[in-house]
């Protein structure tokens, strides 16, 4: 899914939402299975609710990794689930290895698995992102500024330039992709720096993790959108947890619905 298509479907469903599938076996409602078949019923009425409200799923490939051979079924399985064009497929993977290894990396998401974007953790250096750059089509989202309170250890540390870590990272990276290929995390806790950052990058999409479980506003946002929305804001925990009963599914849509209606208003 290129940018186009892309920002035409953030405005005929007037919604910039992504959905992260970050199902935990532990947290399944009684009903379902804690396993792997529980993980795949639980994403399907998920994706089946929300789907009118979202733009893109963002799967937190941990959860599926956690349950072996049994969970990358249910990743891929889930990944089929979400139609071709209704949603951009996020693989919330953080990879960050190089040369060769990053090469496989991108292999296994964008052609094995068909993601449309993966996340990636930049500090290795360009030849850890650029492998995933060469994918036309695809996306490549590195972490700019991530909203856990680790980010004071390295992202947010001073430079002698009187520039932060996280300034120098992202504008070196933005060389490497264009506007068409490279998104920035950047986390909606971290409300204080997007001036900082929209100054470097004024028209990349950014994926804003952070809204609501872990304290970050939609309304905040409104000062970091671009022209033709620029912003992916994901919520998790909110959505998907809304409801423990067997209509869990119906409460994850009232939940997308109402951050539906709020981003409508601000596109």
């Amino acid at each position: 899914m290129n940018r186009t298509e892309l920002v035409n479907l953030i405005r005929r469903k007037r919604s910039f939402l992504c959905v992260g599938l970050d199902t935990d076996p532990e947290k399944l409602p009684a009903h379902l299975p804690k396993d792997a078949n529980g993980v795949l019923a639980f994403n399907k009425a998920i994706i089946e609710s929300t789907l009118p409200y979202t733009v893109s799923y963002k799967l937190n490939i941990a959860f599926y990794e956690a349950m072996g051979m049994d969970g990358w079924k249910a990743l891929q399985e889930t990944i089929k689930l979400i139609p071709k064009g209704e949603a951009l497929i996020i693989a919330d993977a953080k990879r960050g290895d190089i040369g060769n290894t990053a090469s496989q990396y991108a292999k296994a998401f964008f052609d094995n698995l068909d993601c449309d974007a993966i996340t990636v953790n930049p500090y290795m250096g360009r030849d850890s992102v650029e492998p995933f750059l060469s994918y036309k089509g695809k996306w490549t989202i590195a972490l700019g500024l991530t909203s856990n309170i680790g980010a004071i250890d390295i992202e947010l540390l001073d430079l002698a330039n009187g520039r932060m870590v996280f300034e120098e990272a992202i504008e070196s990276l933005a060389k490497l992709g264009t506007t068409d290929n490279l998104m920035f995390v950047v986390g909606a806790t971290k409300a204080d720096y997007f001036d900082k950052i929209r100054a470097i990058i004024p028209e990349h999409f950014l994926l804003v993790p952070g809204v609501g479980a872990q304290g970050g506003k939609l309304e905040d946002l409104k000062g970091v959108m671009t022209n033709d929305c620029g912003l992916l804001v994901n919520s998790s925990r909110q959505i998907i947890y809304a409801d423990g009963s067997e209509g869990f599914a119906e409460k994850a849509a009232i939940q997308a619905e109402k951050l539906q209606q709020q981003m409508a208003k601000m596109l």
